[in-house]
């Protein structure tokens, strides 16, 4: 993550916009008492938001772990023809 400078955040401002938002990096911007912040789009801020939720909840974390664990051995859930036709719109 770049670290840059609120005197430079702010002087190059609609470069950082199209970094943060369409390269997906976010910034640490520092202001001149010495306080961060991190400047990251709405998009990556949702997909954060989504990810720690999914973490936090023991029960999907379970699903998650049980479906790796089936998968590996091949033991997992097989759809039928007609739900793979149905998937795959054929």
């Amino acid at each position: 993550m770049d670290s840059i400078s609120l005197n430079l955040f702010k002087e190059s401002l609609r470069d950082w916009v199209e970094k943060i938002t369409h390269q997906h990096r976010p910034i640490k911007v520092t202001d001149h008492q010495g306080q961060d912040f991190v400047v990251v789009s709405a998009e990556d801020w949702e997909r954060e938001q989504e990810t720690l939720y999914i973490l936090q909840n023991q029960d999907l974390m379970q699903q998650i772990s049980y479906s790796m664990e089936t998968h590996g051995k091949s033991h997992g859930y097989q759809p039928s023809r007609e739900e793979i036709d149905e998937i795959l719109s054929v």
